[in-house]
Parts: C-alpha cells; structure tokens; sequence
C-alpha cells in the first residue's frame, strides 16, 4: 500500500489541474476563428515539445513493446473526446455538453471496476454523486442566466461517446501501470499518449478542417497557444498521470467537477453583474464533494506497481 505522502500529492496535484483546465477555457475563448482540430494537434505537438526536456533523460524514453498498444489506445481516447467534443459543439447546446460530462467520473468507476481498478465500495460513488449533482447545479444556473434549453439529439449522442473516450483514458492508465505494461514514468506516458492521440486528431483535421487557416494566427493567438500546449496540455496530463499511480480513475476524474466552478469564478471575475444566488447551491455541493474526497483520501495501489510507478517516477 502507497504511503499516505503520494496519495496527498496526487491530490493537491489534481486540484491544480482543476485550476488549469478550469482557466484555460476563459483563455481559448480569447482565440481567433482557428480550426479547433488542427488547434488542438498544434497544443499537442508544443505539448511534447515541452515535456522532451523530461523524457529524454528517462531510461524508458522509448518505451518497451508491451507497452504500445496501450499507449496507442490512450491516445485514441484523447483524439476521441476532442473529436467528438469539437464536432458536438456544432450540434448540441452548452447546456448538453456539460451535463453529460458530468457522468465521466461515474463512468470511470463503472469501468474501473469492471477491469479491477476500482473497489466496490458506497462512500465513492455516493461523492461523485454529490459532486454530479453540484456540477449539473452549475450547469443549471448558468442555462438559467442565459435561457438555454437541454435536448438530446445526435450532437449530444456523439459527445456522450467522447465522454466514454475521457472515462476509458484514466482507466487504461490505471490498469497498463498496475499490470507492468506502461512505463513507471508519468511524463513518458503522458509524452507518448499525447504525441499518439496528437496524430490521430491533426489526421482528423486535415481530412475535415481547412488547415491552411492556421496561418491567419496572429502573434497573441500564437502566444496563447504556447501558453495552452505547456501550461493546459503538457502540464495537466502529467499531473494526472503522476497522480495516476496512487489514486484510482474515479477519483482522478472527479476533480473534473471542479472545472465548471472555477470558470464560474473567473467569470465574476470579468463579469461582476454575473454573480448571483443562483450559483450557490451548485458550487457548495461541488466543494463539498471535492473536500470529501481530500478529507477521506484514498489507498494507494492494491499491489507493489503503484510504489514503484512513483519510485519510477523521481528516477525519470
């Protein structure tokens, strides 16, 4: 069993994800008109870029045979979530999409459990729950804000598959270290899945997308980009695959209610006139999950891979 100093770092750790990700959105809204696909192998390449400084150094930086497939599989999970997501945001409403992102954590567990990564447990589901519940509040208040409607159509059936391709990434994760088949190193792991998954979308877009639109990029939305592959791409997928080897998918997906409410907090930030009564019963129920699952922690790895996946990881 993992000592208790991994499990808070991965923690802490999330939750500067959740800060990450969760400001990011302010900042790709500040973007010009960019094909989002071909935008996102950019933020991927860049991503990489960024994290060779630590992969080189590693003695997995090219990782064993067995451990292909599974980082081909990741990867394809990440073009699928932003593949489906970028082409339901044409299709489905705001509202939809973040309604139905807020089953990823639930979904996690359900397949964490089905590959033995989860344990069968109340308290766990019972916060991402609590935490689901929150974060639809939110979702809530801001279709209250703005009078949007929630349907399901075919946009929302096409993100609900990328929602599956977001859940199944940590749980490959999970279960490829557990079992030996992944490098111990977190930034290798996440260097190959992000340079895989980076392929397969900017493929995507280049079938899909007018590419050549890239080239409009003014020196700020250049700069932005920059910003977003370090800080939102290399960054974010590190800390969750460090965090990876001590705290299970379900865990690790539900900082993702976390997101929407420090969005919400910038967006008072901007907005001041935003901020009303509406928002709180979302956001305490968000918090509340959140400090639930800090207060409770969680216990390392079932076997000796998740020690020596964070052993790996300092010698990487």
């Amino acid at each position: 069993m993992a000592s208790r100093a991994p499990v808070r770092r991965a923690h802490l750790g999330m939750l500067a994800w959740a800060l990450l990700v969760g400001l990011s959105f302010p900042i790709v809204g500040r973007l010009g008109e960019l094909p989002p696909l071909s935008l996102t192998a950019l933020r991927f390449a860049i991503a990489c870029l960024g994290l060779w400084a630590l992969v080189h150094r590693s003695p997995e930086r090219l990782p064993a045979r067995c451990a292909w497939p599974w980082l081909v599989a990741m990867g394809a999970c990440l073009a699928g979530f932003f593949g489906a997501m970028f082409w339901a945001a044409h299709h489905a409403t705001a509202l939809s999409m973040s309604t139905l992102y807020v089953s990823v954590p639930l979904l996690a567990y359900g397949m964490g459990l089905a590959v033995g990564v989860e344990r069968l447990a109340w308290r766990l589901p019972a916060i991402l729950a609590l935490g689901a519940l929150g974060a639809l509040g939110l979702a809530g208040a801001e279709a209250w804000q703005r009078g949007g409607q929630w349907r399901f159509g075919a946009g929302e059936a096409v993100f609900f598959l990328g929602c599956l391709c977001s859940a199944l990434y940590p749980v490959l994760s999970r279960r490829g270290l557990v079992a030996g088949h992944l490098p111990a190193s977190a930034a290798v792991r996440t260097f190959w899945s992000l340079a895989l998954g980076g392929v397969l979308v900017g493929a995507l877009g280049i079938v899909v997308e007018p590419v050549a639109r890239l080239a409009t990029m003014s020196g700020r939305d250049a700069l932005l980009i920059v910003y977003l592959g370090l800080g939102s791409s290399a960054l974010t997928f590190w800390l969750m695959q460090r965090a990876t080897a001590v705290l299970g998918p379900a865990s690790i997906t539900a900082y993702g209610y976390l997101v929407p409410f420090v969005s919400m907090l910038w967006l008072f930030v901007e907005t001041p006139s935003r901020l009303d009564w509406v928002w709180l019963p979302g956001s305490a129920l968000v918090v509340l999950a959140i400090g639930l699952l800090l207060a409770g922690g969680e216990e390392g790895a079932d076997d000796g891979h998740a020690g020596a996946a964070e052993g790996g990881e300092r010698r990487g």
